[in-house]
């Protein structure tokens, strides 16, 4: 489509019509898309790749917070792909819990997944994509914490990073329905964004620690207690002395 309200909408319409698993909306433009929380996601007519799939897989109902995780992963591989070759392109790709893909440290795309729920069965899902495919300026509160393929070095066209993208869900998502976030927790601890940060996520602080075998992630608290998240928003903490020694130490444990 050239434009529309959400693609996630379209899409939870359409598996509530009965869409198959697989079914996708593309736009070039949204004009209510959203990220976690309601939060706006505020695009420029065709610079972005947006984009929203049906999904109808077996998962257990525990499974369905990690879905967005899980789905940043696939994402995350097809943005290193597209990185000009020789550049540690896999190494500047990273996974931000709970649904952010980060390049060279700042955000280059946004999961957001939705399920309907029945009698305690999934009946279907919805995985929402934003991609910063071609924007070259972002608005002044984000300049610092945003960036884009093109500013990045990649010149893959939307639609071939869309097919990319596409395939790279199908075989991630097909793990975890198969074997849990235990089938994705060494690619998923390997491209960890925040691993041995100080972080903020919500009213508790520490040092990010990876990941539980669910896809909840483990904080260090001060006290030394390790704390599992199973969701809320993430945010880089200072980093204090007391912060800074305990970061040294898991740091330290990881290698």
């Amino acid at each position: 489509m050239d434009e529309t309200g959400s693609t996630n909408d379209d899409a939870l319409a359409a598996a509530r019509a009965g869409a198959r698993h697989g079914a996708t909306f593309v736009a070039e433009h949204q004009t209510r898309g959203r990220g976690r929380r309601g939060r706006s996601w505020h695009a420029e007519p065709g610079a972005n790749l947006l984009f929203s799939v049906v999904l109808r897989l077996a998962l257990p109902l525990e499974l369905v917070p990690a879905l967005a995780l899980a789905s940043g992963l696939a994402v995350r591989s097809a943005i290193a792909r597209s990185l000009p070759i020789g550049a540690g392109s896999d190494e500047r790709v990273r996974v931000k819990w709970p649904n952010d893909v980060w390049l060279d440290q700042k955000k280059v795309a946004g999961v957001l997944s939705e399920s309907q729920i029945q009698a305690g069965s999934v009946i279907a899902s919805v995985v929402g994509i934003g991609i910063n495919a071609r924007t070259t300026a972002f608005p002044p509160e984000i300049t610092g914490t945003a960036t884009s393929l093109t500013l990045s070095g990649s010149n893959i066209r939307q639609e071939e990073l869309l097919v990319e993208v596409l395939a790279e869900l199908e075989s991630t998502l097909w793990k975890l329905a198969r074997g849990g976030m235990s089938a994705l927790h060494a690619e998923l601890t390997r491209h960890d964004a925040l691993a041995g940060r100080p972080v903020r996520v919500e009213d508790v602080e520490g040092i990010a620690s990876g990941f539980d075998t669910t896809g909840r992630l483990l904080v260090r608290l001060p006290d030394g207690e390790l704390r599992a998240l199973a969701s809320g928003s993430v945010e880089l903490a200072p980093l204090t002395a007391a912060s800074s020694r305990s970061s040294e130490r898991q740091i330290a444990r990881m290698w």
